[in-house]
Order: C-alpha cells, then sequence, then structure tokens
C-alpha cells in the first residue's frame, strides 16, 4: 500500500512520532507488549503488539497487531496493517475493539493538546478486512469453500 492508500486514521497539528507514542501506551494498558520502530528515510514509525495479558475484549484474531505511522502536511497518519482478516463470528468484537482504540486516540491527542490537534478517520477510512470503508456483507452460506 502506498503512502495515502488506506489510511486508518489521520491527524492534524500533532507529528507521527507523538501520535504513535499514544497508540504505544494504549496497547500497553489494555494487555499489549509494543514494539516500535522509528525511522527517518524513510519517515516511518511501526508498531506492533502481541497480547501478553488475557483481555476479554479482544478477539483471538488480534492477539497480534501492527500499525505504520507516516508524515502527512500538517500531521501524521495511520494505516492497519495486521491483522488483515478477521473470522465473521470475531468481527463485532475486533469494531468494538477498533472504536475504543480510535476513541481513545481521539480523547488523548485532544485532551494533551488542548483541543488545538485533532485525529479524525480520512473520507475513504477503511480496515483491510472491510471494503472501501464499509464492513464486508456475511459469507453466503450456499456459497462454495473458496480454501
Amino acid at each position: 500500500m502506498g503512502e495515502g492508500n488506506g489510511d486508518w486514521l489521520r491527524a492534524r497539528g500533532i507529528g507521527r512520532e507523538r501520535f504513535a507514542s499514544y497508540l504505544v501506551d494504549y496497547l500497553g494498558t489494555i494487555g499489549y507488549t509494543v514494539e516500535r520502530t522509528d525511522s527517518v528515510d524513510p519517515s516511518l514509525s511501526r508498531v506492533r503488539g502481541r497480547l501478553e495479558k488475557m483481555n476479554p475484549a479482544v478477539p483471538p484474531a488480534a492477539r497480534e497487531l501492527a500499525f505504520r505511522f507516516y508524515p502527512t502536511s500538517g500531521g501524521a497518519a495511520v494505516v492497519w496493517e495486521a491483522p488483515t482478516e478477521i473470522p465473521v463470528d470475531e468481527r463485532p468484537r475486533m469494531d468494538r475493539l477498533v472504536a475504543e482504540i480510535s476513541s481513545h486516540l481521539v480523547r488523548a491527542v485532544a485532551t494533551e493538546s488542548h483541543a488545538t490537534a485533532k485525529v479524525a478517520p480520512p473520507p475513504e477510512s477503511r480496515l483491510p478486512w472491510q471494503g472501501n470503508g464499509h464492513a464486508s456483507p456475511p459469507p453466503d452460506p450456499d456459497a462454495p469453500a473458496t480454501n
């Protein structure tokens, strides 16, 4: 995916390194061990988390998470890199987890910046297991298996 494609969230008024640190901190509070790498060329921050403490809010497909942060004009963007596929029966829990992470980032950035920085999804925001920003329809039970 090229920069600008597949952005999950974007921040205005805050740099990629600080934006990434909010996610690192939050994942740690919900039971993840987090590894972060920052590079200058290209200008990226990568965050990988592995669930180490049981958390019933985290579906099995989300035991390992990966994100890529990059600078944008006036802020930063984050791309959700993993997991890329979520079993249909885990999607409601995954949707709740994604909503919790997003709302935490929105609140944390607004609080620290005294509402001068903002986090929001771009118009074409989507996650890897969704099509064009809309949840995939449930599979047709009469369709032949594709495995």
